[in-house]
Parts: structure tokens; sequence; C-alpha cells
């Protein structure tokens, strides 16, 4: 697999193109590439799912998936600042979806801080974080049917 996987949906951001972000997330995890496997599961989730799609009923919202990649990457594999990538990701969303995609993306930093604490945050982007409720909350105004749930429940796993 390469980038044509994805670029073969066009500008299309469907389940399709869900399902193929996922299995080149996959595919790079398993040769070894995990800050690229990361950044494909990123892709995931910013698609456009209303929440009824059959896939999701066998590849739910990668929380869970995103949670284990970091947790199981080698440490001597990079994968760069997880936690300052999502966070100058979500600072700086832009449309389509906007609000659903930003609170996603806070919600994958938050899943990076509880993983991987290690990481710092960047010192240079000022920006105000969000508390677990606050991400709980919009994930539950802009996010598909039970997806704060979801994401809760990979948090529990970390406190």
């Amino acid at each position: 697999m390469d980038a044509r996987a994805l670029t073969a949906h066009g500008s299309n951001r469907d389940a399709g193109f869900y399902l193929t972000a996922l299995t080149y997330a996959h595919y790079l995890w398993q040769r070894g590439q995990s800050a690229r496997a990361i950044l494909k599961l990123d892709r995931a989730l910013l698609s456009e799912l209303k929440g009824n799609e059959p896939v999701l009923l066998d590849w739910p919202l990668p929380y869970q998936a995103m949670a284990w990649l970091l947790q199981h990457t080698p440490p001597e594999f990079f994968i760069g600042n997880p936690r300052v990538h999502f966070q100058h990701l979500a600072d700086r969303m832009n449309e389509p979806r906007r609000e659903q995609r930003r609170w996603r993306t806070w919600a994958c930093w938050a899943i990076a801080r509880a993983v991987r604490p290690e990481f710092a945050a960047d010192p240079k982007h000022i920006v105000c974080e969000p508390t677990v409720a606050e991400i709980t909350t919009q994930l539950d105004l802009h996010g598909v049917p039970s997806e704060a749930a979801l994401w809760r429940t990979v948090m529990r796993q970390f406190n």
C-alpha cells in the first residue's frame, strides 16, 4: 500500500475512505512505521461518518487503536511528539466539520497525554488545553452517537 490507496477516493471522506485509512495504518504499523500509522489513524478519525455506517460495527472509531499504537511503539521507533502533533492539529483545524474534527483531535491529544505522559506540550504554542469533561461534552455535541462513551472507555484504561 501507498498514498494512492487514499488518493483513489478523490475528495470523498466517506466510509470507504475510513476503512482504507484504517487498513493503511495497519499496513504501516506492520512495517515498523509507527509515526505514519498514527497519521493514518488521524485520517480515519477525520472522515465524514454519521455513525450508522456498517463499517463502524466491525471497526469503531479508532481511539482504542490510537492508544494501542502509542502504548506499543518500541522506544527505538521514532514517532515524534504525538502530544504536540495533536495540540497543533486541534488548535489549527479548518472546515469542513471543524468542530467534530477538532474535538476528535483533542480526544487523541488526551489519549497521548494519558498513554505517554513523558511527551511534553509545546511551550511556544500557547493554547487552552481542554479537560476530559470538556472533550466528553464536545464529542457528545459534535461526534457520532456513542462516540464520547467510546472515547471515555479508552481513557478509563489509563486513569
